[in-house]
């Protein structure tokens, strides 16, 4: 099994130990580190270097910390990025992010980083991890705008957007709160299998209330697709994972 999207990072000292729990079950986890709030980039990147190798690394400015506008910042990120270009496998996370955006100008600062990072993934020829809430069509306007190849993580958008996105050859994000959102739910039983990848957000969209998540339970969104697509566990495993090597270039 693949976790297609988590952040060990944000386990802090229990990273280590997550980690080697998950060695015991999966072949590999695509950690998207992203610049948020106090997690910057380069520590999280010292951070889970000794894991390189089954840990798969992106690196990212989080739409949460865009609409904040810090240039400066977005400098230090970009300049950290082109550093480490030929040891990522995508940039991102980057997005947008309108229920946290509280008015336009901080709309306007997502968007503007947005994109900056998006036409710095074409200039390198890397894909990019997208995050998107309440401004999924925008998003993915843009991606096709600039000509990115994009990974809808976590999506959670309309079953029409969602065709569109696999349409244009993006995958879909299928995360662990396929349990209890509704919208994951529905997204996965509509769009076919080869256009989906299998992920946890680890440690958030926990499918057990109450504990924090792990990529060792990527295993439960597999188990839900599977069941809702009336398929084999292996079968649905198996397509994801092929999925997942292919979007991100894995060398496994």
């Amino acid at each position: 099994m693949l976790d297609a999207h988590a952040h060990f990072e944000f386990y802090k000292k229990d990273a280590p130990q997550v980690i080697e729990e998950c060695r015991k079950e999966l072949r590999a986890v695509v950690d998207s580190i992203t610049e948020y709030r106090k997690a910057h980039v380069w520590k999280s990147w010292e951070l889970l270097k000794p894991h390189f190798g089954f840990v798969f690394p992106t690196l990212g400015y989080h739409p949460n910390e865009a609409r904040r506008g810090n240039w400066e910042k977005v400098e230090k990120v970009e300049n950290f990025i082109l550093e480490h270009k030929d040891e990522i496998v995508a940039v991102g996370e980057i997005g947008l992010d309108c229920h946290y955006a509280e008015n336009e100008r901080q709309r306007e600062n997502q968007r503007a980083i947005f994109r900056h990072f998006l036409e710095l993934a074409v200039e390198l020829e890397l894909p990019v991890v997208i995050h998107a809430r309440e401004a999924e069509r925008e998003a993915f306007e843009l991606v096709q705008k600039v000509g990115a190849r994009a990974y809808f993580h976590s999506f959670a958008g309309s079953i029409e957007l969602a065709r569109e996105i696999a349409e244009n050859g993006h995958p879909i994000g299928i995360n662990t709160g396929i349990v209890f959102i509704p919208e994951v739910k529905a997204v996965a039983k509509a769009i076919e299998v080869d256009h989906l990848l299998v992920e946890t957000d680890s440690p958030y969209m926990s499918p057990v209330r109450g504990r924090r998540n792990i990529p060792c339970n990527v295993r439960v969104a597999i188990e839900e697709v599977a069941k809702l697509k009336g398929m084999e566990f292996e079968e649905v495993e198996r397509i994801t994972e092929g999925n997942t090597v292919r979007f991100f270039s894995l060398k496994l």
